[in-house]
């Protein structure tokens, strides 16, 4: 029984540092699914854009001590030239996009397609739609959209990939499901056969909406009347819950985003089944060779302080803070936006100073902001600002794969921390657990499956079902938790018991690669995503 030839459309994939063409945690799982579906060597291509100017370098002002975002173009000298190119309507005129190659062997990924308008045969301000992720001006927005859809699919389809099934992760690619209609004239049944779809936002004013006329004025509909596509997506026109209603089956990303989707989605009439399939990360990629190779409690501690060692320089280089690699190292790295609550640590400002003073702790902060992100902005510019006067205490700009993995290197612990159940999965913890980097976690996400209290990690607020609190209130309970935890148990185990440290840690380990390996994941995939396994 063949399987069958699954594209594979994302916004943004993180294969490779030298391919600045990802943001973050929807960049790392789509990179982890290129490299597993290529070391198993299963029937996949990858279908993204080459974003020439990426998603901006945040730099902290050395007067200012504020951060900015500056956009440079980066050479992207890995790719093959296909020859291929196609032209999409978008907005009435048309535009050329050129599909370029990454070889399944440059980095070992499946094959991926990476599209861009940069070309001399377009215009200037159609050159300018690859050029910047996630583009907050909403025409241009729906115009990538536009190319990642139905450009992608044509290039697909210029480039002799004979594909059967279509998955869009995330609505970004939508507009191939209509491409797929106008191929099928009309024939919805055709195009559910060959299109699935996985979900990643847990909240429903999170999940992407556009005006329906002005969808329909780019093109992003093709073919389809406008009044069809109202009836699939409405006036105020959500892309994900067209995608449900277009798809013959949909995910969640962890088991607990599974119900919650459900649930949220429940009233969209003639929607497909959601199951859920838990994210997973690329061993491979992902775990240090060093750790693999400890084979006993004292080389897997020794081995943690170094890579906590090489950590530091760098920590000394961007901030000339001197960290100890003998410390307990708490690390928070990741999109800073509001609901991932960098600052909750920081809300007794006294009580965590005493631990930093004390040199019971050293706390490492890392990640990037939506430059229109005026929260998310804020929030850093703050830990900036609190980096300045208090010790212990150092924050990293930009959050990309090469920086990621030395913080899961040179991490002790792994905070996470955000409201629950708005993570719907995330995966870096996955990987710190890889390099073993002990989770400490708000229950949500993938930690709901994965982080057991004492066993491999420590959880913050576990008893506590207490979504229903005002959300002061549980700001309040879930830090209360957290410095409990911190203070009786983690910072206690850490210094007067390096066996029972290293016993989590190895745990730690087991259970990140025991299952939540993207090899899993893509299996799992085929199984029941792809073409569900018939008893």
């Amino acid at each position: 029984m063949s399987l069958p030839k699954v594209a594979y459309f994302c916004m943004e994939m993180a294969v490779d540092q030298s391919l600045y063409t990802y943001s973050g945690g929807l960049g790392y799982l789509a990179g982890s699914h290129m490299r597993s579906a290529g070391h198993l060597d299963l029937p996949m291509v990858g279908v993204t854009i080459l974003w020439t100017h990426g998603y901006g370098e945040q730099v902290i002002e050395p007067k200012t001590k504020k951060a900015k975002i500056e956009y440079d173009a980066r050479p992207h000298d890995v790719l093959q030239d296909t020859g291929v190119s196609v032209v999409v309507d978008i907005f009435n005129e048309p535009v050329r996009v050129k599909a370029l190659l990454l070889p399944k062997n440059k980095f070992n990924t499946a094959p991926i397609y990476y599209l861009t308008t940069d070309i001399e045969e377009n215009k200037p301000e159609h050159r300018k739609l690859t050029h910047v992720l996630y583009d907050s001006d909403q025409r241009t927005r729906i115009a990538q959209e536009i190319i990642l859809g139905i450009g992608g699919l044509r290039v697909l389809r210029a480039a002799a990939e004979h594909i059967n099934i279509i998955h869009m992760n995330e609505g970004h690619a939508l507009p191939a499901a209509f491409e797929l209609l106008d191929e099928f004239n009309g024939d919805m049944e055709q195009v559910r056969q060959r299109l699935v779809f996985t979900t990643h936002t847990p909240v429903a004013a999170g999940n992407e909406s556009h005006p329906a006329h002005l969808l329909h004025e780019a093109g992003f509909f093709g073919e389809t009347p406008l009044d069809r596509a109202i009836e699939l997506g409405g006036d105020d026109f959500s892309l994900t819950v067209a995608a449900l209603r277009m798809s013959h089956i949909a995910n969640g990303v962890s088991q607990l985003h599974g119900h919650v989707a459900n649930n949220m989605w429940n009233w969209v009439h003639g929607r497909c089944p959601i199951i859920a399939i838990t994210n997973a990360a690329n061993q491979e990629y992902w775990q240090d060779e060093r750790i693999k190779q400890a084979a006993d409690p004292e080389t897997l501690l020794a081995t943690k302080r170094e890579m906590k060692q090489e950590l530091f320089k760098r920590v000394k280089e961007q901030t000339g803070k001197t960290f100890d690699p003998d410390v307990l190292t708490i690390v928070w790295a990741r999109r800073f936006t509001e609901y991932k609550r960098a600052w909750l640590i920081f809300k007794d400002k006294d009580r965590l100073n005493r631990l930093l003073e004390s040199n019971k702790i050293q706390l490492l902060f890392s990640g990037k902001y939506h430059p229109k992100d005026t929260q998310g902005r804020d929030m850093f510019d703050t830990i900036v600002s609190y980096a300045e006067t208090m010790p212990n205490l150092a924050i990293l700009p930009n959050y990309e794969l090469e920086l990621s993995a030395e913080l899961k290197r040179g991490a002790d612990v792994w905070l996470n921390t955000p409201l629950r159940p708005m993570e719907a999965s995330g995966t870096s913890g996955m990987t710190a657990n890889m390099n073993g980097a002990i989770h400490f976690s708000v229950l949500d996400g993938w930690a709901v499956e994965g982080t057991y209290h004492h066993i491999n990690g420590f959880l913050i607020n576990e008893q506590s079902a207490d979504d229903y609190l005002p959300i002061d209130e549980r700001h309040r309970q879930d830090y209360e938790s957290m410095m409990q935890v911190l203070e009786q148990d983690i910072i206690p185990t850490y210094y007067e018991d390096k066996a029972r440290w290293a016993h989590l840690m190895d745990q730690a380990i087991l259970t990140s690669t025991s299952f939540f390996n993207s090899d899993r994941m893509v299996i799992e995939y085929f199984n029941r995503l792809y073409k569900p396994v018939a008893l």
